[in-house]
């Protein structure tokens, strides 16, 4: 366990606010207590100078700032003295009452000046100066100061965040707390955030019965949420109905009256397939709605056949020397014609070559091309492999947050890209959402290329936008299948097809690049894995465990999870030494020289790299610990040349990357790869988890496992089910089958 920074309690008068952020509350002030001014910050809300706080929290030490106080609860009394109450109406928190103004109305009213402001305003035209209307609109003014205090003040005694309080305040104005007494369930809505189980808190202090319609219509966003993190865009609804009764506890009764009201109110939504009613919350129905509109619009904009690129090609194979397959030279064709196309296929089947052809010869014609993928290192291999520069899809688009603070794209309809061609790899991995607000920012007339291997892992975020798309049957697809000569060669790439196709890989290889390990005990192969790791692959074929070796595995549990594997490498190569030091979150000790992976999206995470200053660190990304500040409480990373100094209360963004597992692993890979396989038939043990492992690996491969694991794993073949309408919305937008590509038809099969 971490080493928790000691609590404290501090009361003092604001001097100065430092920063205010007003979608989540954030503050940075300068409080004057008794004997000191202290730095504070934190989720606070809107805080003015010469208001009295009464904090708990602990100190922190900032990298560039120094000491601060972060609080975590606050008590807030409005100034009480005469000198601090001038303070409070001169620092401008109501407006239309500046430095002057406030001198004079402190002189005439004195100690009671707050409460005349609040309740008997029509005194203020005593002041000279203060004319009829100025005294309403500071009336209205304060008003909406007051008002939000006292509606965080209320909130605060359930342990509700200011952050919310203020999102509330913003949304219902003076009227907030009495919508929220008559419905608690308002602040876990879209916008607000609040936790359903805390909602359900509130509710029941308030003495709201279970089924109250406004709980219930919460309820099932809060099940459609949860079916979201499972990777659904929508539930069909006898499951809806059948998750709805486990756990709200109420009668079918009066969930399906309120689930109709819900559907009038365009709360959640319906879509018929074959009989069948499936539910969906908007954000979904409107993303997949959209995208199957965007994408018949596309195709109807391409010309009605592929162009005729026949000399263009023959011109670039005599430059590069390359002799491009029949396939090959249809996704080319493609890529030129149609408004989207979908480039597939697995490991050494020439998607990387194909992709380089489509980018020289957009760009000899004139073509603006940008590139693109899901993940900080897929787009770091994408670079390497093309030579041109790739952006993650979120860099590409330019995050930003609407007024309720959540993310939102700064390219979208108002505002397209400025692209002719773009080209996004790695597109299993690309969620519903992003998908759609990736559409969002192409112009109609910009032409679409998405590359990826159907048979990998799908998105972490709902959807299966990729094996969707093919199987909608409406868009061109090529899906490469020829093995080149010189990926027939590697025993990865072979290993990869056989496991895709339902065969076994031999594993009795010796020679090549491929070897696999019989180890049945977890014991045994974790000790196997261990030297292997430290020892024989770097003296054999001088690879750097940290950074040219990867271990994976399925599961972060037991002897062989990737938690374990994390402790037991680091203590071979990075081992503690005296007088080294170390921070620690819940999990892991860090130390200079590990290797550790952001496990969270970090949109506004500063970074520098050669002087130049950056934002944004993403789940997913890997680097090396470069030194740690015990004094400070501070540890500087280094992600591919983009150095970032995390405090102490950010460790839990970071895990040890050793290990990772095989989700975490996709997109990126990996000169060697060591993937140890647990024993036991799990709902880890199917093909396209083994399928995306192997295929990590670049020059060697190492399987630790046994071959009844293997077999398992290959015959498996049970997708990972996902919900989703996409595909019957597609056809509904395009009735007529997108024609075969020549010689492509035993892949629709």
């Amino acid at each position: 366990m971490p080493q928790q920074n000691p609590v404290h309690s501090l009361r003092g008068t604001v001097d100065e606010v430092l920063f205010f952020n007003e979608n989540t509350g954030y503050v940075v002030a300068d409080l004057e207590t008794e004997d000191m001014m202290v730095t504070v910050v934190g989720e606070l809300g809107q805080i003015e100078e010469g208001e009295e706080l009464e904090l708990t929290g602990s100190f922190v030490m900032h990298p560039r700032f120094g000491e601060q106080f972060r609080a975590e609860s606050c008590v807030r009394a409005l100034p009480s003295s005469v000198v601090n109450i001038e303070r409070y109406l001169a620092s401008g928190v109501i407006r239309g009452i500046g430095k002057a103004l406030a001198k004079r109305i402190v002189a005439e009213f004195g100690e009671f000046t707050l409460q005349v402001i609040e309740k008997e305003p029509e005194k203020l035209l005593r002041i000279k100066g203060i004319s009829p209307q100025k005294c309403e609109e500071i009336g209205a003014a304060a008003q909406e100061i007051f008002g939000l205090r006292a509606l965080m003040g209320k909130l605060a005694e359930f342990g509700v965040p200011a952050s919310v309080a203020m999102r509330a305040y913003r949304r219902y104005g003076v009227a907030a707390w009495e919508l929220i007494r008559e419905n608690p369930y308002r602040l876990c809505g879209a916008g607000m955030e609040l936790e359903f189980r805390k909602a359900e808190q509130i509710a029941g202090k308030l003495g709201l019965p279970k089924n109250a319609p406004q709980r219930l219509a919460a309820g099932f966003r809060w099940v459609m949420e949860n079916a979201a993190l499972e990777g659904h865009t929508c539930l069909p609804f006898a499951e809806f109905l059948h998750i709805c009764n486990q756990v709200l506890g109420v009668s079918e009764t009066d969930i399906l009256k309120v689930y109709q009201t819900a559907l009038e109110e365009q709360l959640l939504f319906s879509y018929p397939v074959e009989g069948k009613e499936y539910v969906y919350l908007e954000e979904y129905y409107r993303a997949e709605d959209f995208i199957a509109g965007r994408i018949a619009a596309m195709l109807a904009f391409s010309p009605p056949e592929d162009f005729d690129c026949t000399n263009a090609i023959r011109r670039e194979e005599a430059e590069t020397g390359t002799t491009y397959a029949e396939r090959q030279k249809q996704a080319i064709a493609c890529a030129f014609s149609r408004g989207i196309m979908v480039l597939t296929g697995g490991p050494g089947t020439g998607k990387t070559t194909t992709l380089n052809a489509v980018i020289h010869l957009c760009k000899q014609a004139g073509s603006t091309v940008l590139l693109a993928a899901p993940t900080g290192r897929a787009a770091k291999r994408m670079t390497e492999l093309t030579g041109c520069e790739a952006k993650t899809v979120h860099r590409l688009l330019g995050t930003d947050y609407d007024e309720d603070g959540r993310l939102t794209f700064q390219h979208n309809e108002q505002n397209p890209l400025r692209a002719d061609v773009v080209i996004i790899d790695e597109v299993s991995m690309v969620d519903t959402l992003l998908f759609e607000g990736l559409l969002r920012a192409l112009r109609l007339s910009c032409r679409v290329v998405l590359v990826g291997d159907e048979d990998q892992l799908p998105s972490v975020g709902a959807g299966q936008i990729l094996h969707t798309l093919i199987r909608s049957e409406r868009l061109p697809v090529v899906q490469l299948t020829e093995i080149f000569r010189q990926a027939q060669e590697s025993c990865i790439v072979r290993s990869a097809h056989a496991i895709v196709n339902g065969e076994m890989p031999d594993l009795s290889e010796k020679t090549g690049d491929f070897f696999f390990f019989d180890r049945r005990d977890a014991q045994q192969a974790a000790e196997l894995l261990r030297d292997l790791y430290s020892r024989r692959l770097p003296a054999a074929y001088h690879f750097d465990p940290v950074n040219d070796i990867q271990v994976i595995s399925p599961t972060r549990k037991g002897i062989v999870g990737i938690t374990e594997l994390n402790r037991m490498l680091q203590e071979t190569v990075n081992p503690p030494e005296y007088g080294k030091p170390v921070l620690k979150n819940l999990l892991y000790t860090f130390r200079a020289g590990d290797k550790v992976m952001q496990i969270q999206n970090q949109y506004e995470m500063e970074w520098t790299r050669d002087g130049e200053r950056g934002a944004g660190i993403f789940n997913g990304d890997m680097g090396t610990v470069v030194s740690v500040d015990r004094a400070r409480k501070t540890m500087r990373v280094d992600f591919d040349g983009r150095t970032v100094t995390y405090q102490e209360a950010q460790l839990d963004q970071l895990e040890l990357a050793y290990a990772v597992t095989v989700h975490k692993s996709q997109g990126s890979e990996f000169e060697a790869v060591i993937l140890v396989l647990p024993e036991g038939n799990d709902r880890l043990s199917y093909r396209s988890l083994l399928y995306t492992a192997v295929t990590r690996a670049k020059k060697l491969l190492i399987i630790i496992g046994s071959p009844a694991k293997v077999r398992l794993m290959v015959q498996n073949h049970e997708r990972t089910l996902r919900f989703t309408c996409l595909r019957e919305m597609i056809r509904a937008n395009l009735p007529e089958k997108t024609p075969m590509l020549p010689g492509a038809e035993e892949d629709a099969t």
